[in-house]
């Protein structure tokens, strides 16, 4: 999604420390959102950018309205954003990320099969509904940095224990995008955000899943952009 987006913006892409290619947070630093929201900010002064429009995925959604809260977002996209689960959804929830990890640590499946529509389905289909679409050396390198996480096992609990703070204070527009096949964070936890944010627009989006960047990035780079279009900030 990123070169699409690159035709319409200057993008800053950061990985969240302890994820992707970036270390953990200082030893004694518990990863809350709230401190990976710091992180994210410190990313953001570096980069010069002050206010911008801020989109994120799943716990990404969530410390992108953090954000929000802190006066940094022009416009958030908020895609399942983790933080208002039940408490069986959060069981749900935390019970696939451990198994999805326990595949990707222990099964360490071989590219040849990676790059076959069945070893995409099996490692992927919980959050991507069209595993198809995956680039074959894209997926197994974000296999590989998915079992080697050194932030995962710290950041579990904050994601699912916790909720975010102050959503009734956010005055920026929030767009909420939820994919119908989400099996993670099941789609009715759209409305709940829907119901607390006070300029939020609620979009469900067919048939794609948890990451429906990876189903369809052309469909969520145009909402992204078209959304930050009609709503430039001042």
């Amino acid at each position: 999604m990123l070169a699409l987006l690159e035709r319409r913006f200057d993008v800053l892409a950061v990985d969240l420390p302890g994820f992707g290619h970036s270390p953990p947070l200082p030893p004694g630093t518990e990863p809350r959102p709230e401190a990976l929201a710091d992180a994210v900010e410190r990313a953001m002064d570096q980069a010069g950018f002050d206010r911008a429009h801020i989109a994120g995925n799943s716990l990404g959604g969530w410390i992108a309205l953090e954000l929000a809260r802190r006066g940094r977002a022009l416009t958030v996209t908020a895609i399942s954003p983790a933080g208002l689960q039940h408490a069986r959804e959060k069981a749900w929830g935390r019970n696939m990320l451990l198994a999805m990890r326990w595949a990707a640590r222990n099964l360490r499946a071989p590219d040849s099969l990676l790059r076959t529509p069945l070893g995409a389905f099996l490692f992927a289909g919980p959050v991507v509904a069209r595993p198809w679409r995956l680039d074959p050396d894209e997926f197994a390198e974000v296999l590989r940095l998915f079992a080697d996480s050194p932030g995962f096992d710290a950041t579990l609990p904050h994601t699912f224990d916790g909720q975010p703070r102050g959503l009734d204070a956010i005055d920026v527009p929030v767009l909420l995008v939820w994919g119908t096949l989400d099996l993670l964070l099941l789609p009715r936890q759209g409305r709940r955000f829907e119901r607390l944010l006070p300029n939020a627009e609620l979009r469900y989006v067919k048939r794609l899943g948890h990451t429906p960047m990876s189903d369809d990035p052309e469909l969520l780079a145009g909402a992204i952009g078209d959304f930050a279009a009609r709503n430039p900030g001042p």
